[in-house]
C-alpha cells in the first residue's frame, strides 16, 4: 500500500537528514515550467514517488520542515539532476573537499616516497598499482572534486609504474580501468527561500501531492508561515493570501464531509445487506460509490479505496451467507425431522438437569430421585446411538449421546458414593455430571444453529 511505502521512504529520509541546518545541502526540484521546490537535504526516489523535507517556516538555522511525497512524473529530472550535481559539488568543495583532497594526495605522496626508498621492485610495483587504483576511484566518489589534479598525479604514477615493471621484469600487465568522471557544470546555488518564495512553493506542493492529509498539512503550514511573516509583508497581501488559503482549507473540509457521508451511508447499507445475504444490494453500493466519487472529482482516492475494500468484505460475507442459507433451505426438512426424533430424549436430559446440578455440587439429590432418574435414563444412550443422523449434524449428535452417557455415569457413581459414603466416588460423580451438563448445553446450541436459518457471525 501507498501508506506503507511512504513510511519506508520517510525512515530513509530521517537517516539521510543532516544533524543541523548548517550541514544541509539545499537542493531544488525543478518543475516543467521552471518553478522549483526546495529539498532540505537529500531527497529519496522510489518507483513512483519522490519524498523530501520541505522548509515551511522557521529560521535559516532552524527551519521548520514538512515531509512531502510527490509523483516523480511531475518533475523535470534532467534539470533537477544538473542542479543537484552542482549543488552537491559546491557544498562538498566548501566543506570537506580540500581536507579530503589533502588526505588522499598525502597518502599518495607517502607511497611514492616509500617506493623511491624501496630496494624490492616487485613489492614497490604492487604498492604503486594499489595507490593508482585508490586515486583513480577517488574523483567518482567525491563529486569529481579536483579531478584534473588527480589525473595529473595518475599520469606521473603511470610513469613510475612503467619503470617499476621494467626493473621487476614484468611483461604485459593490465591496469584496472576506471570510468572518466565528467566535469560538473557549475551554476549558482540558491539558498534558503525567503517567505514569499517559500509560500509559493508550499502552495505549489499542495497542488501536487496526492494524499489529502499531506495537502491539509501544507495548507496549514502556509497559514502559519503567513502569520510569522505578517510584520514584513504588506498587510493587504497577507490578508488576501490568507483568505485564499482558508478558502481552500474549507473546500477540502467540505470535500471530506461529502466523502464521509457517502462512505457512512454505503457502509451502513452494506452491513444491513450482508446480514440479509443481499448480494445485489451490496453490488449496487459499489456502483453507487464509483458514481459519487466521479461526481466529487475523484479527490479522495485513499478514502474510496478503503471504503471499496470494506464493501468487498461485506460482499464476500453476503455471498457466503447466501450459500449457507440456500444449503439450509435444501436440508431444512432433514434438520427438523432430526429435531423431532431426538426431541423426547433431549427433553429427558433437560428435566434431569436439576439433579445433575446437585450431583455436580455434591449436594444430593435424594436417593429416591437417583433411582427414578437412573431407571428413566437407562439404555437411552444406545437408542440415541442408533438414530439416523444427517452428516453435518454428526458432531451435535455425538455431543448429545456423550451427554446422556455422562448423565448415566453420574447417577451410577452417585448411587455408589451414597451406598459406601465414599467422597472420592462422589467427586467422580460430580465430574461426570459437569461433563454431562456441558455437553448437553453444547448439543442444544449446535442443534439450534442448524434448525434456525444461518446468520452472520
Amino acid at each position: 500500500m501507498r501508506v506503507s511505502r511512504l513510511c519506508v521512504l520517510a525512515v530513509l529520509l530521517v537517516f539521510a537528514r543532516p544533524a543541523c541546518a548548517s550541514e544541509a545541502t539545499l537542493l531544488r526540484l525543478f518543475l516543467p515550467d521552471g518553478a522549483t521546490l526546495v529539498s532540505f537535504g537529500e531527497f529519496a526516489r522510489s518507483a513512483d514517488l519522490v519524498v523530501f523535507s520541505m522548509p515551511v517556516g522557521g529560521t535559516d538555522d532552524q527551519p521548520r520542515l514538512q515531509l512531502v511525497a510527490i509523483p516523480q512524473s511531475r518533475f523535470d529530472w534532467p534539470r533537477t539532476d544538473r542542479y543537484a550535481a552542482s549543488a552537491r559539488y559546491q557544498r562538498y568543495a566548501a566543506t570537506r573537499g580540500e581536507a579530503d583532497f589533502d588526505a588522499v594526495t598525502t597518502a599518495a605522496a607517502r607511497v611514492l616516497n616509500d617506493i623511491a626508498a624501496s630496494t624490492q621492485p616487485g613489492q614497490a610495483l604492487t604498492r604503486a598499482l594499489q595507490a593508482r587504483a585508490m586515486l583513480a576511484a577517488w574523483p567518482a566518489a567525491h563529486y569529481g572534486f579536483r579531478r584534473k589534479e588527480i589525473d595529473e598525479t595518475l599520469a606521473l604514477l603511470d610513469d613510475v609504474i612503467a619503470d617499476l615493471r621494467v626493473k621487476a621484469g614484468v611483461g604485459a600487465f593490465d591496469l584496472a580501468l576506471t570510468a572518466q568522471v565528467q566535469d560538473v557544470p557549475l551554476e549558482p546555488v540558491l539558498g534558503m527561500p525567503r517567505p514569499p518564495e517559500m509560500l509559493a512553493g508550499i502552495l505549489r506542493a499542495a497542488d501536487l501531492v496526492e494524499r489529502r492529509d499531506e495537502r491539509m498539512a501544507l495548507l496549514q503550514a502556509a497559514l502559519v508561515l503567513m502569520q510569522e511573516a505578517r510584520a514584513s509583508w504588506p498587510k493587504r497581501e497577507v490578508s488576501r493570501l490568507s483568505s485564499s488559503v482558508l478558502k481552500e482549507v474549507r473546500t477540502e473540509q467540505a470535500v471530506d464531509a461529502d466523502y464521509a457521508r457517502a462512505a457512512g451511508k454505503a457502509l451502513t447499507r452494506a452491513r444491513v445487506a450482508a446480514a440479509e445475504a443481499s448480494v445485489r444490494d451490496i453490488e449496487s453500493q459499489l456502483a453507487r460509490l464509483s458514481k459519487v466519487d466521479a461526481r466529487l472529482g475523484h479527490r479522495r482516492p485513499e478514502t474510496i479505496e478503503s471504503v471499496r475494500a470494506a464493501l468487498l468484505q461485506h460482499l464476500d460475507a453476503a455471498q457466503r451467507l447466501r450459500l449457507r442459507r440456500d444449503q439450509w433451505t435444501m436440508r431444512r426438512g432433514l434438520y427438523r425431522a432430526y429435531q423431532r426424533a431426538v426431541g423426547p430424549p433431549l427433553l429427558q436430559l433437560v428435566r434431569a438437569q436439576p439433579a445433575l446440578e446437585s450431583i455436580r455440587r455434591l449436594d444430593g439429590p435424594e436417593p429416591a430421585t437417583l433411582d427414578k432418574l437412573a431407571n428413566r435414563l437407562a439404555g437411552g444412550a444406545e437408542v440415541l446411538q442408533r438414530q439416523v443422523t444427517p452428516g453435518d449434524l454428526a458432531d451435535v449428535h455425538a455431543r448429545l449421546v456423550g451427554a446422556w452417557r455422562f448423565a448415566e455415569q453420574a447417577l451410577a457413581s452417585r448411587r455408589s458414593a451414597v451406598s459406601s459414603a465414599s467422597v472420592p466416588l462422589a467427586r467422580d460423580a460430580s465430574s461426570a455430571a459437569a461433563a454431562a451438563l456441558m455437553m448437553l448445553a453444547d448439543a442444544q446450541r449446535g442443534l439450534a444453529s442448524f434448525v434456525a436459518p444461518p446468520v452472520l457471525p
